[in-house]
């Protein structure tokens, strides 16, 4: 296991530069998220920490070593790509075992080494199946077992699960995640999924146009995003945003759409001033003397209702775990929870 340091790193396709001086620091252990919408420059940055991609400036540190110009294959690091990455020719076993019989390592010690990951992910009874006999899990699964058996300082992972339906993908984090639990292996993760990064991190990297937005606790970012893009990326459905005008000193209270909304605590803001106002769809209740919002669409999902609605001319989602008999067109009346609620600035998208 070890530590990777990401500093100042900068990468740039001739005059197109994609990312933009940014740090991360990995703790030894630790499973990092790299998440981000399409585009964004995660996948370019794993591809840097592997060695995949070379980079235009700043430097990679796994464990003691700057690695900048290594090899991946010096770099001690198992990458586990999106697509499986599978010889179809051989079976389960030699895919498992073909990097260390590479390493001309003692054939009894490979055995023993694909044996024990085989068992950890459930792969002993298909070890003699060849790919096109799997599964698209059992697939990823034995990807993951080719990594394990290289016992690597650093696991990387690119969209494991974006190929698989939506059941599997909930299955496959959780085992992903407890294997990490059991290798305590440095481990890299990168996807779109901001769910996905939620329930599998210990630490988040948003990252927006190869620029590093927030870096923390899953919880952390949920509770407090440090600008407009975090609020609005992290949590689903999404933080409702709504521009408003503060409407007494400290920010007290915001005006929006012609209603006057209560904020909890004090901010450095001035009466007058533009802001956002932001509140997640299940910190809004239903309340007689709330402002009205007209249904537009309700979705039902059995343990939730999601219900979306117009408030002025503003659109927002309402999120309820009661179940309601609303209707298109119903007016229905609205309280945000004044001590949940997010106020950033209109100019910068900056959190107040």
């Amino acid at each position: 296991m070890a530590q990777v340091q990401v500093r100042k790193v900068r990468k740039a396709f001739g005059a197109v530069e994609v990312i933009h001086g940014v740090d991360i620091a990995i703790a030894d252990g630790e499973f990092v998220v790299l998440v981000g919408p399409s585009g964004c420059g995660k996948s370019t940055l794993l591809r840097m920490i592997a060695g995949l991609e070379s980079i235009s400036g700043g430097a990679i540190t796994i464990g003691e070593r700057i690695v900048n110009n290594l090899p991946p294959s010096e770099r001690d690091i198992a990458m586990v790509f999106q697509n499986y990455a599978l010889y179809p020719h051989m079976k389960v076993r030699d895919n498992m075992a073909f990097a260390l019989r590479l390493r001309k390592m003692d054939r009894r010690a490979v055995d023993e080494r694909v044996a024990r990951a085989a068992e950890i992910l459930g792969l002993s009874p298909l070890l003699d199946r060849y790919p096109r006999q799997l599964s698209g899990g059992q697939r990823q699964r034995v990807a993951m077992g080719r990594a394990i058996v290289r016992d690597p300082q650093v696991f990387l992972f690119d969209e494991p699960l974006s190929n698989l339906d939506a059941k599997l993908r909930v299955q496959m984090r959780t085992e992903i995640k407890e294997l990490h639990q059991r290798l305590k292996t440095t481990t890299v993760y990168v996807t779109h999924d901001q769910v996905e990064a939620m329930t599998m991190a210990d630490k988040i990297v948003v990252l927006q146009d190869g620029r590093v937005e927030q870096i923390g606790a899953p919880l952390e970012l949920f509770d407090r995003p440090a600008n407009v893009f975090v609020a609005g990326f992290i949590g689903s459905p999404a933080m409702n945003l709504l521009n408003g005008t503060v409407a007494g000193g400290d920010g007290a209270g915001v005006e929006v759409n012609g209603a006057r909304l209560a904020v909890a605590g004090r901010h450095q803001v001035a009466a007058g001033q533009p802001v956002l106002f932001g509140i997640r769809p299940e910190h809004l209740e239903l309340a007689p003397e709330g402002f009205p919002a007209r249904v537009s669409v309700v979705e039902p999902t059995g343990s939730e209702t999601m219900v979306f609605l117009r408030f002025g001319d503003s659109d927002l989602v309402a999120l309820f775990r009661e179940r309601h008999d609303f209707k298109p067109g119903d007016t229905i009346h609205l309280r945000p929870r004044a001590d949940q609620v997010h106020l950033f600035h209109a100019e910068n998208g900056q959190r107040i």
